[in-house]
């Protein structure tokens, strides 16, 4: 195997090892990691059907996190996608309809953020160990739903470690809410924010770039760390469920070892569909990455004109993890096409920074022939998945929603009848309220809890320990801010005096 490192996307091009990369999260010239080489997939298609998902991720990760020992890499592993995780599958692969969806909703907290969050505490602590640190890792976060609560599962009362998570008050469903305030373990602090998640994002890059409060960090035997897609440790175990799933139709005899397929997934950080593009890179057989956008759809403009512009009314809709106007890791993409110029990169962040938009030249735009952006209205979403249901039985959360509708979509533009799967990103049980009211606007009247007994009724699927554990929880985190107040909050948790 060759030896892989990793350099920014806006730096100098020096490079690190990957347990350095994790244990940074954010490089300090402001840019994402990206390894220096993709890998190739060494073992065959028709071998890695025969295989669990432990054993894929193995096959899968060990390409890309080179300085961990084999011994190491399967530790995390085998800690990682254990008995949190509902079902021995971890991610299964379902017929349903025309399309296959992946659940990757089945670990502790129902949603996919599971997948990588799940292994990062133990690729974190690991990578410290390797690397002499003796400071407390101090994760901090900003999420639009589904991270925060996830992140703050993985670390809660691990040694050596704190986590900060930020996320948009008002902007969130109320479970994925009740989910992060009643958060136990003494190493966390949860704050809502009165602003959106770009605010909230925007807001912890700039106190991951500041060198006068890292020094008070360190003064306080503290440094930072990021929980988002944009820490490399984030991304890689998210590459090992695109390698499972097409495994699993070779296994199922849906296809052949070879055949093309396509990947339909809900975006709005990028890094999932990233994590995709990267698999096939790899070797993958894939067709089309169908990148599916709510009416925040700043990606689909993108992908049709090339011009990227998050000068827009920010939009709260239905599926909250998707209402992103930054979308952080399309950096990495950017710096790909680009042909790796850490200097034409850094040109269009800076003109993101300051003029809220870039645009990418034609040959740039050639290299995007893999992507389909498209987009789902509310109302499509709505009637979407009313009609899954009334026609499969199967109900969808919000975000699957949006994916299932623009797929509809790119079907009948382009009558491309490649198998097709559609990665679902959350439990509907997170977003019971608008699956319901969906499915029968009459249900709007009843409360929380009530529609998901209903959801219970109608789907014939057990509601999640997750679910069940917030029912009479106690709020244990109640601290709300504004966006100007976030660092400030912070000194306060980590006990910072300047």
């Amino acid at each position: 195997m060759m030896n892989i490192l990793y350099k920014s996307t806006r730096g100098d091009g020096s490079k690190i090892t990957a347990s350095q990369a994790i244990l940074k999260g954010l490089s300090d010239d402001g840019g994402l990691f990206v390894p220096d080489s993709l890998p190739k997939l060494h073992i065959s298609l028709e071998k890695l059907a025969e295989m669990d998902y432990r054993e894929v991720a193995f096959e899968v990760m060990r390409l890309f996190l080179t300085d961990f020992t084999d011994q190491e890499l399967k530790y995390c592993i085998d800690n990682a996608y254990d008995s949190k995780f509902d079902t021995e599958e971890i991610a299964p692969v379902r017929k349903i309809g025309d399309a296959y969806i992946m659940e990757l909703f089945h670990g502790s907290t129902i949603a996919f953020k599971d997948m990588a969050l799940s292994i990062l505490p133990y690729l974190m602590t690991v990578a410290a160990r390797k690397n002499n640190i003796t400071n407390d890792i101090v994760i901090l976060t900003a999420t639009s739903g589904d991270t925060g609560k996830a992140a703050l599962a993985g670390f809660a009362d691990v040694p050596g470690t704190k986590i900060i998570v930020f996320y948009p008050k008002g902007g969130v469903s109320r479970i994925q809410e009740l989910q992060m305030v009643t958060q136990k373990g003494a190493n966390t602090f949860v704050v809502g924010v009165k602003g959106n998640f770009d605010d909230c994002q925007s807001a912890v890059k700039k106190m991951f770039n500041d060198p006068s409060l890292k020094e008070l960090l360190n003064g306080k035997k503290c440094q930072f760390s990021s929980a988002n897609s944009i820490n490399i440790g984030r991304l890689v175990p998210q590459i090992a469920y695109y390698v499972w799933a097409y495994s699993r139709l070779v296994k199922n005899g849906e296809i052949k070892a070879g055949d093309k397929v396509n990947f339909v997934v809900p975006t709005g950080n990028f890094g999932n569909i990233l994590a995709g593009f990267y698999a096939s890179l790899m070797g993958l057989p894939v067709n089309r990455f169908i990148c599916a956008s709510n009416e925040n759809k700043v990606l689909y403009d993108f992908f049709k004109t090339g011009v990227y512009d998050k000068n827009r009314e920010f939009i709260l809709t239905s599926s909250p993890s998707m209402d992103i106007l930054i979308s952080s890791n399309l950096e990495r993409l950017i710096y790909m096409i680009s042909g790796n110029s850490e200097e034409q990169n850094k040109a269009f962040m800076k003109s993101l920074s300051e003029n809220g938009r870039y645009e990418i030249p034609e040959e740039s735009r050639a290299q995007l022939s893999a992507f389909y952006g498209g987009f789902a209205s509310e109302e499509e979403n709505a009637e979407g998945i009313k009609e899954t249901y009334e026609q499969t039985g199967y109900i969808t959360d919000t975000h699957t929603g949006v994916a299932n509708a623009v797929y509809k979509k790119y079907v009948s533009e382009t009558g491309d009848r490649t198998p097709a799967v559609i990665v679902s990103t959350a439990s509907p049980y997170k977003f019971s309220r608008a699956v319901m009211t969906a499915i029968d606007p009459e249900l709007d009247s009843l409360d929380d809890f009530a529609l998901i007994d209903e959801l219970n009724r109608k789907s014939n699927v057990d509601i999640p320990k997750a679910v069940k554990d917030i029912i009479d929880a106690d709020i244990r985190h109640d601290t709300v801010c504004e966006i100007g107040e976030m660092e400030q909050k912070v000194k306060g948790f980590l006990g910072i005096n300047e």
